[in-house]
């Protein structure tokens, strides 16, 4: 059946992958892995209101109560270009679909939203009265009816508002089926977390990087750069048993004291602990020879040198065999923090995808980050690759007019095995050396924060137009 969907207007580029997302999750997704969209008459790509075709309304309440972007999924009952042809849209409705909702022992809210414009609570009252023709038989309830509609407009309010252009009005008016919870994001927002670090992962990003790791409850969530622990947070919100590491003790560890550290932050929200935080190297990683298909997602944002570079153990006198690798005494262990070199970006991808290929179980998902500066012009051609995955969903978010960030969303296809592992070596060699120059020894943080860098400043307008590729909306979310 087609429902309406309706997306809040930030993160455009994340929006119908995290539905599809759910959409697996909730067993919503036909045998070819995609869900059947379409747009409104005369609607932009960008517009907030899309058609979607799912199998049932149980799924849509799932996917829509547990969506991070979507505002809500409606039963549509009709839509026009005025109010005379959504009258006659609405009557034309089967009534065997809305008797059941209009019956005397039931109660309604009618709620009225407009896109890209305001209007006042008079104008909200003279638009649901002149709703006065579907015949409600219940009595209205605000606080908590049993059914909710939406009266739902779009206009034509100009061009230059920082919004999607719209050619035409269009009118829906629905039965919501399906609402995201408007106090998670709140509960959540990192101003009130009690131990933060300079990279902690913003709230609504970790929640859309769960969703599309499938976190629910009886999986298993690794993070191997876990930090302050704010994507594992997410996943246990949903459920999921997490586990982290970090290569710096005192953040897994210490923190800023016995009420201030990462377990703090799971306490603070009644979560149940991770099964264990490491101090663990990506480069090294602790896990005996043989373990194999531990976990059921890996999700993380790796160090790629714009807030924080990566590091790795050894220290740059072990490395380069100044000095013989050594044991710690046991009186100093307590105290000791490890010498660690640097981790280029290049390295730390190829050990994740490898870490991912041998840990995660069949079909598993791995989800992280990874950077791309806007003036290339082929930016797909540069995400990194691995025999076991394949790519499924990339979602970009622009942070400045050179720099923005891609959310991978990788499946595990095939078994790990020493031929795999040699072809992916293979691989990374020739990634490393064709796309991955302008990334290596800090360049990338170069390139952003280096005036001389901006092409905005060094070219003529010809320039720019690998820039604009995407529309440029209000807000710093799309």
């Amino acid at each position: 059946m087609w429902y309406l969907c309706a997306f809040y207007h930030r993160l455009l580029d994340y929006r119908k992958t995290e539905v599809e997302s759910l959409a697996e999750l909730f067993g919503a997704r036909g045998d070819d892995r995609s869900l059947e969209w379409r747009l409104p008459e005369q609607h932009h790509p960008d517009t907030p209101f899309h058609f979607v075709n799912l199998p049932s309304e149980a799924a849509a309440r799932d996917i829509a109560n547990r969506s991070i972007l979507v505002k809500g999924i409606y039963e549509l009952w009709g839509e026009g270009g005025s109010y005379e042809e959504l009258e006659e849209s609405i009557r034309s409705y089967p009534d065997e679909r809305k008797q059941p909702y209009l019956e005397s022992g039931s109660t309604f809210k009618i709620t009225v939203d407009c896109f890209g414009k305001v209007i006042s609570f008079q104008e909200q009252n003279d638009r649901i009265k002149g709703l006065a023709y579907i015949p409600f038989k219940g009595r209205a309830n605000l606080k908590n009816p049993d059914h909710k509609f939406w009266l739902m407009e779009i206009d034509d309010y100009g061009v230059n508002n920082g919004l999607p252009p719209v050619s035409q009005r269009r009118i829906f008016f629905g039965r919501e089926v399906g609402g995201a919870d408007r106090k998670l994001l709140p509960t959540y927002q990192l101003k009130s977390r009690t131990y933060l670090g300079p990279t902690a992962m913003d709230a609504e990003m970790a929640f859309l990087m769960a969703n599309q790791a499938l976190a629910t409850r009886g999986k298993l969530v690794y993070d191997p750069f876990v930090g302050t622990g704010s994507i594992l947070i997410a996943a246990a919100h949903f459920g999921a048993m997490t586990m982290g590491a970090d290569i710096d003790i005192r953040v897994v560890r210490d923190g800023r004291g016995p009420d201030c550290n990462v377990w703090s932050n799971f306490k603070q929200y009644g979560l149940p602990m991770p099964v264990a935080l490491l101090r663990a190297d990506n480069n090294l990683p602790p896990w005996r020879p043989g373990l194999k298909e531990v976990f059921d997602a890996i999700i993380c944002d790796p160090p790629y040198g714009v807030r924080a570079g990566g590091r790795k153990s050894g220290g740059r006198k072990l490395l380069k065999g100044t000095v013989d690798p050594y044991t710690v005494p046991d009186d100093k262990r307590t105290d000791h923090i490890p010498s660690t070199a640097s981790y280029c970006l290049a390295e730390c991808v190829h050990d994740l995808l490898d870490l991912a290929a041998k840990m995660l179980r069949m079909g598993g998902r791995l989800v992280f980050f990874y950077p791309v500066l806007r003036d290339d012009d082929h930016v797909e051609n540069h995400f990194p690759e691995h025999p076991c995955f394949k790519l499924i969903a990339t979602s970009e978010q622009i942070l400045s007019s050179r720099y923005s960030r891609v959310l991978l969303t990788m499946v595990k296809i095939s078994s790990y095995t020493e031929e795999i592992a040699e072809t992916a070596r293979l691989q990374h060699i020739e990634f490393r050396e064709n796309h991955l120059k302008w990334l290596e020894d800090g360049n990338l943080h170069s390139a952003l924060f280096s005036p001389a860098a901006d092409p905005q400043l060094t070219a003529g307008n010809d320039s720019k137009s690998s820039l604009e590729a995407k529309p440029k909306y209000r807000g710093k979310y799309v």
